[in-house]
Protein backbone atom coordinates (compact mmCIF):
# COMPACT_ATOMS: atom_id res chain seq x y z
CA UNK A 1 0.00 0.00 0.00
CA UNK A 2 1.06 3.34 -0.85
CA UNK A 3 1.99 4.92 2.47
CA UNK A 4 2.14 8.65 0.80
CA UNK A 5 -1.65 8.30 -0.32
CA UNK A 6 -2.68 7.89 3.88
CA UNK A 7 -3.54 10.17 5.89
CA UNK A 8 -1.62 11.13 9.02
CA UNK A 9 -2.16 8.76 11.51
CA UNK A 10 -1.59 11.61 14.59
CA UNK A 11 -3.15 15.03 15.07
CA UNK A 12 -1.22 17.23 17.49
CA UNK A 13 -3.02 18.33 20.73
CA UNK A 14 -2.30 20.54 23.22
CA UNK A 15 -3.30 20.77 26.81
CA UNK A 16 -1.73 22.16 30.02
CA UNK A 17 1.47 20.07 29.40
CA UNK A 18 2.09 20.84 25.89
CA UNK A 19 1.86 18.84 22.96
CA UNK A 20 0.35 15.70 22.55
CA UNK A 21 0.25 13.19 19.66
CA UNK A 22 -3.56 11.78 19.10
CA UNK A 23 -4.68 9.19 17.08
CA UNK A 24 -5.89 10.85 13.95
CA UNK A 25 -9.82 9.37 14.34
CA UNK A 26 -9.59 9.59 18.53
CA UNK A 27 -12.83 11.84 19.68
CA UNK A 28 -10.36 12.47 22.58
CA UNK A 29 -8.00 14.82 22.93
CA UNK A 30 -4.06 15.11 25.02
CA UNK A 31 -5.44 14.32 28.27
CA UNK A 32 -7.07 11.13 27.56
CA UNK A 33 -4.26 10.01 24.98
CA UNK A 34 -1.73 10.79 28.23
CA UNK A 35 -3.43 8.79 30.40
CA UNK A 36 -3.46 6.12 27.31
CA UNK A 37 -0.12 6.06 27.63
CA UNK A 38 0.40 6.14 31.07
CA UNK A 39 -2.12 3.65 32.24
CA UNK A 40 -1.54 -0.03 29.83
CA UNK A 41 -2.48 -2.54 32.70
CA UNK A 42 -5.55 -4.55 32.52
CA UNK A 43 -7.18 -3.80 29.21
CA UNK A 44 -9.73 -3.58 31.32
CA UNK A 45 -12.31 -0.46 31.17
CA UNK A 46 -15.81 1.24 32.82
CA UNK A 47 -18.48 -0.71 32.48
CA UNK A 48 -21.20 0.96 30.56
CA UNK A 49 -23.27 1.92 33.15
CA UNK A 50 -20.67 3.81 34.47
CA UNK A 51 -20.06 5.26 31.14
CA UNK A 52 -24.35 6.10 30.56
CA UNK A 53 -24.02 7.86 33.78
CA UNK A 54 -20.96 9.98 33.39
CA UNK A 55 -22.88 11.35 29.79
CA UNK A 56 -26.29 12.03 31.71
CA UNK A 57 -24.40 13.91 34.58
CA UNK A 58 -22.49 16.32 31.79
CA UNK A 59 -26.20 16.47 29.85
CA UNK A 60 -27.48 17.42 33.03
CA UNK A 61 -24.67 19.91 34.07
CA UNK A 62 -25.38 21.54 30.72
CA UNK A 63 -29.00 21.91 31.37
CA UNK A 64 -28.06 23.28 35.17
CA UNK A 65 -25.52 25.30 33.83
CA UNK A 66 -27.39 27.21 31.16
CA UNK A 67 -30.69 27.46 33.23
CA UNK A 68 -28.39 29.68 36.00
CA UNK A 69 -27.14 31.49 33.22
CA UNK A 70 -23.46 30.19 33.17
CA UNK A 71 -23.75 28.49 29.28
CA UNK A 72 -25.13 30.36 26.64
CA UNK A 73 -27.80 28.33 24.91
CA UNK A 74 -26.10 26.85 21.76
CA UNK A 75 -23.22 25.34 23.76
CA UNK A 76 -26.37 23.96 25.95
CA UNK A 77 -27.75 22.34 23.34
CA UNK A 78 -24.58 21.11 21.64
CA UNK A 79 -22.85 19.59 25.00
CA UNK A 80 -26.28 18.24 25.82
CA UNK A 81 -26.50 16.07 21.96
CA UNK A 82 -23.28 14.99 22.42
CA UNK A 83 -23.25 14.17 26.08
CA UNK A 84 -27.11 12.06 25.23
CA UNK A 85 -24.84 10.33 22.43
CA UNK A 86 -22.18 9.01 25.09
CA UNK A 87 -24.94 8.14 26.68
CA UNK A 88 -26.26 6.23 24.80
CA UNK A 89 -23.39 4.01 23.94
CA UNK A 90 -22.44 5.83 20.71
CA UNK A 91 -18.42 7.00 21.67
CA UNK A 92 -17.74 4.07 23.72
CA UNK A 93 -15.15 3.06 22.03
CA UNK A 94 -13.58 6.11 22.27
CA UNK A 95 -13.99 6.08 26.11
CA UNK A 96 -10.63 3.97 26.09
CA UNK A 97 -8.68 4.12 29.69
CA UNK A 98 -8.01 1.47 32.11
CA UNK A 99 -9.50 0.93 35.32
CA UNK A 100 -6.36 1.10 36.91
CA UNK A 101 -5.88 4.52 36.52
CA UNK A 102 -5.52 7.74 38.71
CA UNK A 103 -7.66 7.00 42.03
CA UNK A 104 -9.98 9.98 41.68
CA UNK A 105 -11.28 8.48 38.06
CA UNK A 106 -9.70 12.16 36.60
CA UNK A 107 -8.34 10.68 33.65
CA UNK A 108 -12.01 8.95 32.46
CA UNK A 109 -13.56 12.71 33.87
CA UNK A 110 -11.42 14.37 31.12
CA UNK A 111 -12.03 11.64 28.32
CA UNK A 112 -15.75 12.19 28.82
CA UNK A 113 -15.06 15.87 28.93
CA UNK A 114 -12.81 15.57 25.54
CA UNK A 115 -15.28 13.13 23.90
CA UNK A 116 -17.98 15.39 24.15
CA UNK A 117 -16.07 18.70 23.34
CA UNK A 118 -14.77 16.90 20.04
CA UNK A 119 -18.54 15.87 19.20
CA UNK A 120 -19.54 19.27 19.62
CA UNK A 121 -17.00 20.82 17.28
CA UNK A 122 -18.20 18.07 14.73
CA UNK A 123 -21.66 19.15 15.39
CA UNK A 124 -20.84 22.80 14.93
CA UNK A 125 -17.83 24.08 14.08
CA UNK A 126 -18.01 27.48 14.51
CA UNK A 127 -18.48 27.19 18.05
CA UNK A 128 -15.97 26.49 20.12
CA UNK A 129 -16.48 24.18 23.08
CA UNK A 130 -13.94 23.59 25.62
CA UNK A 131 -13.64 20.61 27.68
CA UNK A 132 -12.63 21.97 31.02
CA UNK A 133 -14.11 25.25 30.91
CA UNK A 134 -17.89 24.52 29.10
CA UNK A 135 -18.37 20.39 29.52
CA UNK A 136 -17.03 20.75 33.06
CA UNK A 137 -18.36 23.83 34.22
CA UNK A 138 -19.60 23.68 37.89
CA UNK A 139 -18.10 20.14 38.09
CA UNK A 140 -14.35 18.43 39.24
CA UNK A 141 -13.50 14.70 39.00
CA UNK A 142 -13.69 14.52 42.60
CA UNK A 143 -17.43 15.13 42.44
CA UNK A 144 -18.51 13.59 39.02
CA UNK A 145 -16.80 9.99 39.79
CA UNK A 146 -18.48 10.04 43.13
CA UNK A 147 -21.88 11.31 41.63
CA UNK A 148 -21.41 8.34 38.40
CA UNK A 149 -20.51 5.75 40.55
CA UNK A 150 -23.84 5.89 42.77
CA UNK A 151 -26.10 6.43 39.74
CA UNK A 152 -24.87 3.58 37.38
CA UNK A 153 -24.76 1.55 41.21
CA UNK A 154 -28.56 2.91 41.56
CA UNK A 155 -29.40 2.10 37.71
CA UNK A 156 -28.55 -1.88 37.79
CA UNK A 157 -29.77 -2.04 40.83
CA UNK A 158 -33.44 -0.77 40.57
CA UNK A 159 -33.24 -1.96 36.88
CA UNK A 160 -31.66 -5.64 36.81
CA UNK A 161 -31.02 -6.85 39.59
CA UNK A 162 -33.94 -6.66 42.34
CA UNK A 163 -36.21 -6.99 39.32
CA UNK A 164 -33.84 -10.45 38.72
CA UNK A 165 -34.44 -11.19 42.17
CA UNK A 166 -37.63 -10.57 42.34
CA UNK A 167 -38.48 -13.79 39.80
CA UNK A 168 -36.49 -15.95 41.12
CA UNK A 169 -38.26 -15.51 43.76
CA UNK A 170 -41.42 -15.97 42.15
CA UNK A 171 -40.79 -19.10 40.73
CA UNK A 172 -39.16 -20.93 43.89
CA UNK A 173 -42.61 -19.61 45.24
CA UNK A 174 -44.53 -21.24 42.93
CA UNK A 175 -42.12 -24.72 43.12
CA UNK A 176 -43.11 -24.23 47.23
CA UNK A 177 -47.08 -25.29 46.12
CA UNK A 178 -46.19 -27.60 43.51
CA UNK A 179 -43.94 -29.41 46.12
CA UNK A 180 -45.58 -28.53 49.32
CA UNK A 181 -46.87 -32.21 49.70
CA UNK A 182 -43.67 -34.00 49.07
CA UNK A 183 -42.60 -35.42 52.21
CA UNK A 184 -38.70 -36.19 52.26
CA UNK A 185 -35.98 -36.55 54.91
CA UNK A 186 -34.18 -33.72 56.68
CA UNK A 187 -30.29 -33.76 57.01
CA UNK A 188 -28.30 -31.59 59.52
CA UNK A 189 -24.71 -31.71 59.28
CA UNK A 190 -25.41 -33.78 55.91
CA UNK A 191 -26.79 -36.71 58.34
CA UNK A 192 -30.89 -38.01 58.53
CA UNK A 193 -32.64 -35.84 60.69
CA UNK A 194 -36.63 -35.60 61.05
CA UNK A 195 -39.10 -35.55 58.14
CA UNK A 196 -39.70 -32.08 56.15
CA UNK A 197 -41.56 -31.18 52.91
CA UNK A 198 -39.33 -30.11 49.82
CA UNK A 199 -41.78 -27.36 49.97
CA UNK A 200 -40.43 -26.43 53.38
CA UNK A 201 -36.90 -26.83 52.35
CA UNK A 202 -37.94 -24.76 49.15
CA UNK A 203 -39.44 -22.15 51.17
CA UNK A 204 -36.40 -21.28 53.58
CA UNK A 205 -34.84 -20.81 49.68
CA UNK A 206 -37.73 -18.14 49.06
CA UNK A 207 -37.15 -16.27 52.19
CA UNK A 208 -33.51 -15.49 51.74
CA UNK A 209 -34.23 -14.14 48.38
CA UNK A 210 -37.01 -12.43 49.83
CA UNK A 211 -34.41 -10.92 52.86
CA UNK A 212 -31.81 -10.25 50.62
CA UNK A 213 -33.64 -8.11 48.35
CA UNK A 214 -35.10 -6.22 51.37
CA UNK A 215 -31.28 -5.56 52.17
CA UNK A 216 -30.47 -4.65 49.01
CA UNK A 217 -33.24 -2.17 48.84
CA UNK A 218 -32.51 -1.11 52.45
CA UNK A 219 -29.26 0.71 51.30
CA UNK A 220 -31.03 3.23 48.66
CA UNK A 221 -31.90 5.86 51.03
CA UNK A 222 -27.63 6.66 51.21
CA UNK A 223 -26.64 5.31 47.37
CA UNK A 224 -29.16 7.48 45.88
CA UNK A 225 -27.40 10.25 47.49
CA UNK A 226 -25.07 12.30 45.19
CA UNK A 227 -22.11 14.26 45.71
CA UNK A 228 -22.11 16.39 42.52
CA UNK A 229 -22.08 20.38 43.72
CA UNK A 230 -19.16 19.38 46.01
CA UNK A 231 -16.57 19.91 43.39
CA UNK A 232 -12.59 19.55 44.75
CA UNK A 233 -13.13 18.98 48.19
CA UNK A 234 -16.62 19.40 48.94
CA UNK A 235 -16.96 23.27 49.78
CA UNK A 236 -18.44 23.79 46.39
CA UNK A 237 -15.74 25.84 44.48
CA UNK A 238 -16.52 27.41 41.43
CA UNK A 239 -20.18 26.25 40.93
CA UNK A 240 -23.42 27.89 41.67
CA UNK A 241 -24.95 27.01 45.37
CA UNK A 242 -28.11 25.38 43.58
CA UNK A 243 -25.59 22.88 41.60
CA UNK A 244 -25.94 20.04 43.55
CA UNK A 245 -29.62 19.99 44.10
CA UNK A 246 -30.66 20.62 40.55
CA UNK A 247 -28.68 18.19 39.10
CA UNK A 248 -30.13 15.17 41.00
CA UNK A 249 -33.58 16.46 40.23
CA UNK A 250 -32.11 16.12 36.73
CA UNK A 251 -30.66 13.00 36.79
CA UNK A 252 -33.81 11.81 39.05
CA UNK A 253 -36.14 12.64 35.78
CA UNK A 254 -33.54 10.61 33.32
CA UNK A 255 -33.35 7.29 35.76
CA UNK A 256 -37.21 7.41 37.17
CA UNK A 257 -35.06 7.10 40.22
CA UNK A 258 -35.34 10.04 43.32
CA UNK A 259 -32.15 10.97 43.76
CA UNK A 260 -31.36 13.58 46.02
CA UNK A 261 -27.52 16.27 46.56
CA UNK A 262 -25.94 14.50 49.58
CA UNK A 263 -26.56 15.95 53.26
CA UNK A 264 -22.98 16.52 53.46
CA UNK A 265 -20.22 16.89 50.46
CA UNK A 266 -17.12 16.24 53.14
CA UNK A 267 -18.23 12.58 53.80
CA UNK A 268 -19.20 12.10 49.95
CA UNK A 269 -16.04 12.79 48.49
CA UNK A 270 -13.80 11.74 51.61
CA UNK A 271 -15.41 8.51 51.65
CA UNK A 272 -17.35 5.88 49.77
CA UNK A 273 -19.32 4.13 52.58
CA UNK A 274 -22.64 3.73 50.70
CA UNK A 275 -20.92 1.97 48.28
CA UNK A 276 -18.97 -0.23 50.64
CA UNK A 277 -22.78 -0.93 52.35
CA UNK A 278 -24.19 -2.02 49.33
CA UNK A 279 -21.40 -4.45 48.44
CA UNK A 280 -21.72 -5.62 51.84
CA UNK A 281 -25.55 -6.59 50.83
CA UNK A 282 -24.19 -8.19 47.96
CA UNK A 283 -22.37 -10.23 49.28
CA UNK A 284 -24.67 -11.45 51.55
CA UNK A 285 -27.08 -11.58 48.38
CA UNK A 286 -24.25 -14.26 47.12
CA UNK A 287 -23.94 -15.98 50.45
CA UNK A 288 -27.60 -16.39 50.19
CA UNK A 289 -27.48 -17.88 46.64
CA UNK A 290 -24.18 -19.92 47.05
CA UNK A 291 -26.55 -21.72 49.65
CA UNK A 292 -29.14 -22.29 47.32
CA UNK A 293 -27.37 -23.56 44.47
CA UNK A 294 -25.25 -26.22 46.66
CA UNK A 295 -28.50 -27.58 48.41
CA UNK A 296 -30.20 -27.46 44.50
CA UNK A 297 -26.70 -29.65 44.17
CA UNK A 298 -26.65 -31.52 46.58
CA UNK A 299 -30.36 -32.83 46.47
CA UNK A 300 -29.84 -33.59 42.51
CA UNK A 301 -26.91 -36.18 43.56
CA UNK A 302 -26.92 -38.81 41.75
CA UNK A 303 -28.89 -39.64 39.97
CA UNK A 304 -28.92 -43.58 41.18
CA UNK A 305 -26.02 -43.49 43.96
CA UNK A 306 -26.70 -40.05 45.40
CA UNK A 307 -29.33 -38.40 47.30
CA UNK A 308 -31.08 -37.90 44.07
CA UNK A 309 -34.77 -36.11 45.72
CA UNK A 310 -34.91 -33.54 43.17
CA UNK A 311 -34.17 -33.54 39.27
CA UNK A 312 -32.96 -30.39 37.49
CA UNK A 313 -33.32 -29.58 33.53
CA UNK A 314 -30.42 -31.35 31.94
CA UNK A 315 -29.27 -28.10 29.11
CA UNK A 316 -26.16 -29.81 28.31
CA UNK A 317 -23.89 -33.45 27.98
CA UNK A 318 -21.91 -33.61 31.25
CA UNK A 319 -18.84 -35.53 30.16
CA UNK A 320 -16.47 -35.77 27.59
CA UNK A 321 -15.61 -39.42 28.56
CA UNK A 322 -18.73 -40.77 30.39
CA UNK A 323 -21.80 -40.99 27.82
CA UNK A 324 -24.61 -39.89 29.55
CA UNK A 325 -23.92 -37.84 32.18
CA UNK A 326 -25.41 -34.87 32.92
CA UNK A 327 -24.03 -32.48 35.29
CA UNK A 328 -26.03 -29.49 37.40
CA UNK A 329 -23.86 -26.95 35.27
CA UNK A 330 -26.59 -23.96 35.89
CA UNK A 331 -26.20 -24.30 39.97
CA UNK A 332 -22.22 -24.73 39.12
CA UNK A 333 -22.50 -21.12 37.13
CA UNK A 334 -24.29 -19.48 39.95
CA UNK A 335 -21.63 -20.55 42.51
CA UNK A 336 -18.97 -19.25 40.71
CA UNK A 337 -21.02 -15.75 40.34
CA UNK A 338 -21.30 -15.87 44.25
CA UNK A 339 -17.76 -16.73 44.68
CA UNK A 340 -16.92 -13.63 42.40
CA UNK A 341 -18.94 -11.24 44.12
CA UNK A 342 -17.26 -12.11 47.35
CA UNK A 343 -14.03 -11.46 46.44
CA UNK A 344 -15.29 -8.04 44.68
CA UNK A 345 -16.48 -7.07 48.02
CA UNK A 346 -13.42 -7.65 49.82
CA UNK A 347 -11.74 -5.27 46.79
CA UNK A 348 -14.26 -2.90 47.83
CA UNK A 349 -14.07 -3.05 51.23
CA UNK A 350 -10.01 -2.28 51.09
CA UNK A 351 -10.84 0.40 48.37
CA UNK A 352 -13.28 2.28 50.32
CA UNK A 353 -11.20 2.48 53.28
CA UNK A 354 -8.74 4.37 51.30
CA UNK A 355 -10.32 7.92 51.74
CA UNK A 356 -7.07 10.08 52.48
CA UNK A 357 -8.30 12.88 54.19
CA UNK A 358 -10.56 14.57 51.52
CA UNK A 359 -10.80 11.85 48.91
CA UNK A 360 -11.05 8.38 48.31
CA UNK A 361 -8.22 7.46 45.80
CA UNK A 362 -9.54 3.96 44.92
CA UNK A 363 -12.99 4.97 43.01
CA UNK A 364 -12.32 3.19 39.46
CA UNK A 365 -11.52 -0.03 41.20
CA UNK A 366 -14.15 0.28 42.99
CA UNK A 367 -16.66 0.95 40.41
CA UNK A 368 -15.63 -2.08 38.33
CA UNK A 369 -16.25 -4.41 41.47
CA UNK A 370 -19.21 -3.21 42.74
CA UNK A 371 -20.94 -3.00 39.15
CA UNK A 372 -19.50 -6.24 38.39
CA UNK A 373 -20.98 -7.52 41.49
CA UNK A 374 -24.62 -5.74 40.31
CA UNK A 375 -24.34 -7.42 36.90
CA UNK A 376 -22.72 -10.61 37.17
CA UNK A 377 -25.63 -11.23 39.91
CA UNK A 378 -28.89 -10.31 37.92
CA UNK A 379 -27.50 -12.18 34.68
CA UNK A 380 -26.23 -15.61 37.11
CA UNK A 381 -29.80 -15.16 39.23
CA UNK A 382 -32.33 -15.17 35.94
CA UNK A 383 -30.25 -17.92 34.51
CA UNK A 384 -30.99 -19.90 38.14
CA UNK A 385 -34.50 -19.02 37.95
CA UNK A 386 -35.07 -19.84 34.61
CA UNK A 387 -32.89 -22.66 33.43
CA UNK A 388 -32.79 -24.38 36.50
CA UNK A 389 -35.64 -23.55 39.68
CA UNK A 390 -38.41 -23.55 36.91
CA UNK A 391 -37.83 -27.00 35.90
CA UNK A 392 -36.63 -28.55 38.84
CA UNK A 393 -38.81 -31.66 39.66
CA UNK A 394 -39.38 -34.24 42.51
CA UNK A 395 -38.79 -37.66 42.88
CA UNK A 396 -41.30 -38.52 45.21
CA UNK A 397 -41.10 -42.61 45.39
CA UNK A 398 -36.97 -41.69 46.24
CA UNK A 399 -37.94 -39.32 48.96
CA UNK A 400 -40.20 -41.67 50.29
CA UNK A 401 -37.85 -44.24 50.29
CA UNK A 402 -35.49 -42.36 52.16
CA UNK A 403 -37.61 -41.45 55.08
CA UNK A 404 -38.63 -45.05 55.48
CA UNK A 405 -34.89 -46.34 55.67
CA UNK A 406 -34.24 -43.36 57.99
CA UNK A 407 -33.05 -44.05 61.34
CA UNK A 408 -34.52 -39.98 62.58
CA UNK A 409 -37.77 -41.84 62.10
CA UNK A 410 -37.18 -43.44 65.66
CA UNK A 411 -37.48 -39.37 66.95
CA UNK A 412 -41.32 -39.42 67.19
CA UNK A 413 -40.89 -42.33 69.35
CA UNK A 414 -38.71 -40.57 71.76
CA UNK A 415 -42.08 -38.90 73.58
CA UNK A 416 -43.76 -42.38 74.01
CA UNK A 417 -40.46 -44.82 75.06
CA UNK A 418 -38.24 -42.27 76.14
CA UNK A 419 -34.61 -41.21 74.34
CA UNK A 420 -32.57 -44.19 75.53
CA UNK A 421 -34.70 -46.57 74.46
CA UNK A 422 -35.21 -44.72 71.19
CA UNK A 423 -31.42 -44.87 70.39
CA UNK A 424 -31.33 -48.44 71.51
CA UNK A 425 -33.60 -49.09 68.47
CA UNK A 426 -31.83 -47.18 66.41
CA UNK A 427 -28.25 -48.54 66.72
CA UNK A 428 -30.58 -52.10 66.81
CA UNK A 429 -32.07 -50.87 62.65
CA UNK A 430 -28.09 -49.86 61.43
CA UNK A 431 -27.01 -53.75 63.21
CA UNK A 432 -29.65 -55.61 61.31
CA UNK A 433 -30.11 -53.46 58.51
CA UNK A 434 -33.49 -52.93 58.97
CA UNK A 435 -36.08 -50.06 59.35
CA UNK A 436 -37.29 -48.51 62.51
CA UNK A 437 -40.47 -49.52 62.29
CA UNK A 438 -39.28 -53.83 61.45
CA UNK A 439 -37.27 -53.61 64.80
CA UNK A 440 -40.11 -51.60 66.85
CA UNK A 441 -42.36 -54.54 65.60
CA UNK A 442 -39.44 -57.04 65.97
CA UNK A 443 -39.54 -56.10 70.07
CA UNK A 444 -42.94 -55.38 70.50
CA UNK A 445 -42.37 -51.92 71.48
CA UNK A 446 -45.42 -50.74 70.43
CA UNK A 447 -48.90 -51.82 69.24
CA UNK A 448 -48.91 -52.08 65.26
CA UNK A 449 -51.60 -49.25 65.01
CA UNK A 450 -50.35 -47.00 67.48
CA UNK A 451 -46.64 -47.40 66.00
CA UNK A 452 -47.74 -46.82 62.70
CA UNK A 453 -49.58 -43.03 63.63
CA UNK A 454 -46.41 -42.58 65.65
CA UNK A 455 -44.24 -43.12 62.42
CA UNK A 456 -46.46 -41.13 60.05
CA UNK A 457 -43.97 -38.72 58.09
CA UNK A 458 -46.62 -36.29 57.82
CA UNK A 459 -47.36 -36.38 61.65
CA UNK A 460 -43.73 -34.92 61.82
CA UNK A 461 -43.60 -31.65 60.17
CA UNK A 462 -45.31 -29.42 62.51
CA UNK A 463 -45.37 -28.62 66.10
CA UNK A 464 -48.13 -30.21 68.52
CA UNK A 465 -49.57 -29.26 71.23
Amino acid sequence: MNQKNQGPAFRIEHDSMGEMHVPADAMYGASTARAVENFPVSGVRFPREFIKALGNIKKAAAGVNGALGKLDGRRVQLISQAASELAEGQWDNHMVLDIFQTGSGTSTNMNANEVIAHRCAQLDADITVHPNDHVNMGQSSNDVIPTAIHVAAVDLLVHELTPALIHLHDILTEKVQETSDVVKIGRTHLMDATPITLGQEIAGWARQVELGTARLEAVLPRITELAQGGTAVGTGLNTHPEFGARIAAELSTSYGIKFAETANHFEAQAAQDAAVELSGALKTVAVSLLKIANDVRLLNAGPRCGIGEITVPAVQPGSSIMPGKVNPVIAESLAQVCAQVIGNDVTIAFAGSSGLLDLNVMLPVMVHNLLESERLLANAVRMFADKCVAGLQANIERCAEQIEWSMSMVTSLTPKIGYNKAAEIAKQAIIEGKTVRQICLDMNVLPEDELNVLLDPSSMLYPHA
